[in-house]
């Protein structure tokens, strides 16, 4: 009888972590692991490769990665509205995007010079592109109301374990082999067995049906929600519009942890020793931040539950302050500066679990039903502008006198008040 009790207070408190999800939530959420396992493998080492073992400079590096940015627009204007369409759907936009991916992946893994990494950067922007806004809509598609906060932070947990594990067996890769490029041929796996679960285990999600006018003319959509009555100077969706300058400011940020923070772990001489980190310490610092940010995905998520979504992303704004200002005394305290590194990776995985399940739902609530492919197109161009603002800015602060870059990080963190001052805007517009 006792077995039985202690199992059934088990299952209820399992329930209140993981509140009932739609099954195609859970299928989507094991394919996005395999990819983000790929992408493990790449994402904080890329710029590393390039630099270090191609040859090219921090500033280059930088304005290749951002130039995936350009082609990510694109596909994210046109997956925004081919996500949204009867004739096209989210399946068939998630199949071709995770095509795309591959191939860029495979363009990457050959790349010895800049323009071929510049060619192989346009190809995988455009996937991500296609990508995202097809990605966001199926879960948005699966959730409700009481429980879209969890259901988007299932889809994060995903992404996190994934890349958590790719940058562990990357590490172990690099260190038996020390050749960088077959982790852009194993990327390049990873899409297509993403393919394939999109393939067999995703059906296309409901959605209203469009007006045959609407289905020809699928961009003029983008008008109706970016229009401004010229007369009164008012901005129709003044909301959404209003979120998405905020979210500019969280997406450069996170490029910085994508492509700045590696290479200046890297290659800049930390003060207490003789160089910068070894790989093995680079690989161990991000799988940190990624457990950490496993560890705490739920809690958070639940914890921000009873919160509006702007105290949710303003906390989150404070807390990428604090970690930009942590990296700082990194870069100029005498000693101890590993533990200045961990301390703040861990507030940046935090700050991460703060924003992106609580920044997918308020796009989600503003959005209209059949439309939804439509503004999470618009709002992954957010991530296209930060790349293509925080890759050049970051591989710039590198190439500069110590001096400038470690100010760099210090520059980050103030800007936060900008952010802050904006959301506290948007919550005073939400309440009207």
């Amino acid at each position: 009888m006792t077995f039985k009790l202690m199992k059934l207070a088990s299952q209820s408190q399992l329930s209140s972590w993981l509140p009932s999800i739609h099954p195609q939530v859970w299928i989507f959420a094991i394919g996005r692991f395999f990819s983000e396992v790929g992408t493990g493998f790449t994402l904080f080492y890329a710029p590393i490769f390039f630099v270090n073992e191609v040859g090219l400079s921090a500033t280059a590096v930088g304005l290749a990665l951002g130039s995936a940015s350009i082609s990510g627009i694109v596909g994210r204007i046109v997956g925004g509205s081919l996500a949204d369409s009867g004739e096209w759907g989210r399946r068939r936009t998630l199949l071709l995007a995770t095509a795309i991916s591959a191939i860029g992946s495979l363009v990457l893994a050959a790349t010895n010079n800049f323009t071929i990494l510049v060619i192989g950067s346009l190809i995988s922007g455009l996937g991500i592109g296609f990508y995202w806004p097809a990605a966001e809509a199926v879960v948005a598609d699966a959730s409700q109301i009481d429980n879209r906060r969890e259901t988007f932070a299932i889809a994060r947990l995903a992404d996190n374990l994934g890349l958590a594990i790719g940058i562990v067996l990357a590490g172990f890769l690099i260190a038996i082999i020390g050749s960088y490029r077959w982790l852009f041929v194993i990327d390049a796996i990873s899409f297509l067995v993403f393919f394939g679960v999109v393939y067999v285990g995703i059906n296309e999600t409901e959605q209203q049906q469009m007006e045959e006018s609407e289905k020809t003319q699928h961009f003029a959509s983008w008008m109706t929600v970016l229009s401004v009555d010229a007369k009164r100077l008012v901005v129709r969706h003044r909301r959404f519009l209003v979120y998405i300058a905020v979210n500019i400011f969280f997406t450069i940020y996170i490029s910085q942890i994508h492509s700045t923070l590696p290479l200046y772990f890297k290659n800049f001489v930390i003060k207490s020793t003789t160089e910068g980190f070894a790989q093995t310490t680079i690989s161990v610092l991000f799988a940190w931040h990624l457990v950490l940010a496993i560890i705490c995905q739920l809690p958070v998520t639940s914890a921000l539950k009873r919160c509006s979504h702007t105290f949710a992303l303003t906390v989150s704004a404070i807390l990428w302050a604090i970690g930009f200002g942590l990296i700082w005394v990194s870069g100029i305290a005498p000693s101890h500066n590993l533990v200045w590194v961990a301390l703040a990776l861990g507030v940046f995985a935090v700050a991460i679990v703060s924003y992106t399940p609580s920044a997918a739902s308020l796009v989600t609530e503003l959005a209209p039903e059949n439309k939804r492919g439509l503004y999470f197109s618009i709002n992954a161009l957010c991530w296209s502008v930060g790349s293509f603002i925080g890759h050049p800015l970051g591989g710039w602060a590198l190439d500069q006198p110590r001096i400038i870059t470690d100010s760099f990080w210090l520059g980050f963190s103030l800007s936060v008040a900008i952010v802050v001052v904006i959301l506290q805007y948007l919550n005073r517009i939400l309440a009207d």
